[in-house]
């Protein structure tokens, strides 16, 4: 039994690292940014409208029979949900920036990925951990690093 014991070896990468150098990556950020500071540009002017709206009403509010205010109340009701709806559809988890997101970075993250299994194999690495996404690394002793192997299997070094 002893003798079928296989000997296991560990090693690790920095994705963070490897992304950083990979340009199409950092434009696909900066893309992502772009279209995240717009979005939210639109929405906190939709939220200024509707504040607008309602402190309108506030000042009106005397003059205004109970049929009137009851349209403008149920106005303001309908345009805040309408927004937090356009929020969810934009920065949920299944929203625009998400699907974006994923549209840009997998292929890349895709071929990081193979560049790292490629690596793992040919080095007999049976257990590769990312520092960039694993918490509670205590040590790590710079000969288990496959991130320079990484980095020139993409030709990026």
């Amino acid at each position: 039994m002893a003798g079928a014991a296989v000997a296991q070896t560990a090693a690790y990468v920095n994705t963070e690292t490897i992304l950083s150098k990979i340009p199409e990556y950092s434009q696909a950020q900066q893309r992502l940014e772009r279209m995240k500071n717009q979005y939210e540009t639109q929405i906190e002017n939709e939220i200024k409208a509707i504040e607008n709206l309602f402190n309108q009403y506030q000042s009106q509010k005397a003059r205004l029979n109970e049929v009137e205010r009851d349209m403008r109340e149920n106005e303001i009701i309908r345009k805040e949900r309408a927004v937090k709806e356009r929020q969810k559809e934009i920065f949920g988890q299944d929203g625009v920036l998400a699907n974006e997101s994923k549209k840009l970075l997998d292929p890349i993250k895709d071929v990081v990925q193979e560049a790292i299994n490629s690596v793992a194999k040919g080095a007999g690495i049976v257990l590769v951990f990312d520092l960039a996404a694993t918490q509670g690394v205590v040590f790590s002793d710079p000969r288990g690093d496959l991130t320079y192997m990484v980095l020139k299997k993409l030709n990026l070094n």
